[in-house]
């Protein structure tokens, strides 16, 4: 059997009372174009202006610095939320958001990274990226790469430890997290202490066997996807010189980077680039942990949140966090007494 010829994976049964409600069938696959993109901007500024007090009455200080752009770019909106009480030289959730490089801000997404900053006592720093097709790569990266920059330049009077920073994304800002691992790894300047990859998209080739097994079936299909890249790459998607910075799954060496989490549906379009990519972490001599949820859609924590499903890999990605700061707070430990 051909890779277009595999059945899809079953959902997750929650997942799929959720998604689907009382019908019978499975939808036909919303196909994502270039006159869609207004509509699905405006939903999102209207899901914007609806949202609650990201204080969350008062449990999180909240600021709206903006970083200067990289050589002349635009400057970058931040959104700083700390939690109230916290020590000082805490560590920090560096959040990239999603939205397949053409959608969403800053301040989407941030509900659950929001509960994990204030369990963990971190500082959570939002980066607000140009969006594409208006601004192609490397907008995306370099708003990142400079939102970084001065958060760590600015570490003393956030209250923050420029050696505990880790980046966090979902999708294209997991696929951007990535990125600035790989970015600050060639180009110097601050190490991350981790990256925390959720369903990230690393591979603008479009064609992996899961995007052609789950393409009627997932959420983010390979028209979306498709859609995504060529509006981030134009005219170089697909080729053989895009660049490693661009789309992380064509870095030739992933050595060297800091400790992974990625996580991803087994259901999903980009599950296998994911797994390449964990795989090839290891092969590398790197750290990595991999969870692939069984019967997961693309983000479906993000879209069903009270499924059981979704508060299970919740709380792996904090139980996560929760060692990889324990880790380096014995190393700092280790160190001082050596």
């Amino acid at each position: 059997m051909s890779p277009e010829q595999t059945l899809p994976v079953p959902l997750d049964g929650q997942l799929r009372d959720a998604l689907r409600g009382d019908a019978t069938e499975q939808p036909e696959p919303v196909l994502m174009s270039a006159e869609l993109l207004p509509q699905i901007r405006a939903e999102v500024d209207a899901a914007v202006a609806a949202l609650d007090d990201l204080g969350r009455g008062g449990r999180f200080t909240v600021t709206q610095p903006a970083a200067p752009g990289l050589d002349g770019d635009p400057d970058v909106p931040l959104l700083v939320c700390t939690p109230v009480g916290a020590p000082t030289s805490r560590p920090t959730l560096y959040f990239v958001h999603g939205g397949g490089f053409f959608c969403n801000d800053h301040r989407t997404g941030l509900d659950q990274m929001l509960d994990t900053a204030e369990r963990l006592g971190a500082t959570l720093i939002s980066v607000g990226y140009r969006l594409a097709p208006e601004h192609p790569y490397p907008a995306q990266i370099d708003d990142v790469h400079a939102g970084l920059l001065w958060a760590v330049e600015h570490a003393d009077e956030l209250g923050i430890d420029p050696a505990r920073v880790v980046v966090a994304g979902p999708s294209a800002g997991g696929g951007l997290g990535a990125a600035l691992a790989l970015t600050l790894r060639d180009k110097g300047g601050p190490r991350l202490l981790g990256q925390l990859l959720m369903c990230p998209m690393l591979d603008d080739r479009n064609t992996s066997g899961s995007l052609a097994q789950m393409d009627a079936t997932d959420l983010w299909n390979r028209s979306f996807n498709g859609f995504a890249w060529s509006s981030l790459l134009g005219g170089v998607l697909g080729g053989s010189d895009v660049p490693q910075y661009a789309a992380p799954a064509r870095a030739v060496d992933l050595s060297g980077l800091p400790p992974a989490f990625l996580d991803v549906g087994s259901a999903e379009c980009l599950r296998d680039e994911v797994l390449d990519y964990a795989a090839r972490i290891w092969q590398a001599g790197g750290e990595a942990e991999l969870h692939v949820w069984s019967g997961g859609v693309h983000a479906f924590d993000l879209e069903v949140p009270e499924a059981r499903i979704s508060r299970a890999a919740v709380t792996a990605r904090q139980g996560w966090l929760g060692r990889l700061l324990a880790a380096d707070e014995r190393s700092d430990r280790t160190g001082a007494g050596s």
